[in-house]
């Protein structure tokens, strides 16, 4: 009876698991509650879509966290052998090249309003201007400033991230430490600069197609980098843990993927969006 259940290949058969089911509730939840909260909708009179929002975040927050220390312990028991990697590597070339159109989503709809701008301002009240990108009454922002900065600091982090993989593979536990620690400090400090260049906005999301379009890309891109530094903080602590070898360690190898893409649609939005589509020092404000 045990030869018959003996394992006598390569691939890992995943034990029935209730991550899918609840994750997909959640992420639904979440999303009715976004658009609840976007239009405004109330429940008896109370306007719920907070609520809702809030109950689906945690529901995704929840089911992410234990389906990797799932995953986390399928590696650490040595469920992961060399074709479960090779199949890992490509889902998260899928996953990345996924991420990579959803941000072209974005670098369309700016591109298209602003080498249209007749057409596309003509739909707002507020821009009838007709013809002119940025649109008049417009103050973008200085790129040689604090998105110039932000630069810089995404681009050390990604040299940080490199030092502590090559640390890794040559197993200097101190190395991968320091390395790690100045890549997350980074990614906190590009967060931080980004809201305090959100705050001194002189324009808003709603009301202007330039607003929408430049949160809606920075803004995304934000959020990743937000999860790409949890995604490295989790594989810090592993570090210490003691989980990750120079032969085994797919889910750092994953997050410096993931950083390096980051680092990558960054310096598209800062060519594209903050020069490109500078309005120089007439139309936009040095912030």
């Amino acid at each position: 009876m045990a030869q018959a259940h003996a394992k006598n290949h390569d691939y890992h058969l995943v034990d029935p698991s209730p991550w899918p089911l609840i994750g997909s509730i959640s992420a639904f939840v979440l999303a009715t509650g976004l658009i609840m909260s976007m239009k405004g909708l109330s429940v008896g009179g109370l306007k719920a879509g907070p609520y809702v929002l809030g109950a689906g975040l945690l529901g995704v927050l929840y089911t992410m966290a234990a389906w990797w220390t799932d995953v986390v312990k399928e590696a650490n028991r040595g469920d992961h052998t060399r074709v479960v990697q090779l199949h890992h590597r490509y889902g998260m070339i899928m996953f990345i090249a996924s991420e990579v159109m959803f941000f072209v989503a974005w670098f369309w709809a700016y591109f298209d309003a602003s080498l249209f701008p007749g057409e596309a301002i003509q739909y707002t009240r507020a821009e009838l201007t007709g013809g002119h990108w940025p649109p008049k009454g417009i103050e973008t922002f200085d790129p040689w400033h604090l998105p110039l900065l932000n630069t810089l600091i995404l681009l050390t982090s990604g040299t940080t991230v490199t030092w502590a993989h090559h640390a890794l593979l040559h197993n200097d536990r101190q190395g991968v430490k320091y390395g790690l620690w100045l890549t997350i400090a980074l990614g906190v400090l590009f967060s931080f600069v980004q809201a305090y260049e959100y705050s001194h906005a002189t324009f808003g999301f709603s009301g202007n197609i330039y607003g929408a379009t430049f949160f809606m890309a920075t803004g995304f891109h934000g959020a990743h980098v937000i999860i790409g530094t949890i995604f490295l903080a989790v594989c810090l602590l592993r570090v210490y843990l003691g989980q990750f070898t120079p032969k085994q360690h797919l889910g750092f190898e994953f997050a410096a993927w993931y950083w390096h893409f980051v680092d990558v649609v960054w310096l598209f939005l800062f060519a594209a969006i903050y020069v490109w589509g500078y309005g120089g020092p007439v139309a936009g404000a040095a912030h």
